[in-house]
């Protein structure tokens, strides 16, 4: 999954991409570059970001989605507003990335009646205040259990499980502490019978481990992605399209015994 981020204030590329034409053509560049879906979003998660207001939202991402739709491949939206969820679902895109874990029920019902897939995250608290002293009784249950509520909410309104991604939310509500932690355990929240989503990539619980700035956290990320991939993961949601899919090759021709390549 590779990230197309249109925002000016995004943690690791804000303002590269903050234009319609940019976005789209550093889109076009990661699907060339093996991506398997795109993950577009117009409103920054990073910690401490303010809300942008769902008509600024849409205006920022609907000229990218038009501009993809033809891509051949699925697009998936990051947002948590119904209001953006119905406009892009009408306009065709395949799935919805909600960081709020689809806590609303209005958002619920914006996919309920669609064929979208869908992609339940666990944040602690909000984007604006979630890294201000995050703090669990019980890190690895407390997950479990908002992933396990957000999808019976789904289902119980016709969402059918086939349709649902989940994401245990590195990075967002959790201290670098919580993030390896659940990293290591992420097993024992995931055993829930359903995909799961790893988004790692550039964090800064990589620059806490490295010490490296959010443009060289490459290596860090590439690593922790594939500590995911090596417990579970099925979708990796990665800045660096290229570098992944060849780490993720020389992983799988580890693990067949690089049969094929006799």
């Amino acid at each position: 999954m590779g990230v197309v981020n249109i925002t000016p204030d995004s943690f690791s590329d804000g303002n590269q991409h903050f234009s319609a034409d940019f976005a789209i053509e550093h889109a076009w560049r990661l699907i060339d570059e093996g991506a398997d879906i795109l993950d577009i979003g117009g409103e920054s998660s990073r910690p401490g970001a303010d809300a942008v207001p769902a008509a600024e939202e849409l205006r920022r991402i609907m000229p990218v989605i038009e501009a993809l739709l033809d891509s051949g491949i699925p697009l998936s939206v990051d947002t948590f507003k119904p209001q953006v969820m119905r406009e892009v679902l009408a306009a065709g895109v395949d799935m919805i990335n909600d960081i709020s874990g689809f806590r609303e029920e209005e958002a619920i019902n914006a996919v309920a009646k669609s064929h979208c897939a869908v992609c339940v995250m666990h944040m602690q608290g909000q984007p604006k205040t979630m890294q201000q002293a995050p703090h669990y009784k019980d890190l690895i249950g407390e997950i479990r259990g908002f992933l396990a509520h957000g999808k019976n909410r789904l289902m119980q309104a016709g969402v059918a499980k086939e349709r649902i991604v989940l994401d245990p939310g590195f990075g967002f509500g959790k201290t670098t502490a919580h993030n390896y932690e659940l990293l290591q355990r992420v097993h024992e929240v995931m055993s829930l019978e359903l995909p799961w989503l790893i988004g790692v990539s550039r964090k800064s619980m990589i620059g806490a481990v490295t010490g490296q700035p959010v443009t060289e956290r490459l290596a860090g990320s590439l690593a922790a992605m594939l500590a995911g991939v090596q417990r579970g993961a099925a979708l990796v949601r990665v800045h660096d399209v290229v570098q992944t899919v060849d780490a993720l090759k020389v992983w799988q021709a580890v693990e067949t015994g690089g049969r094929g390549y006799e």
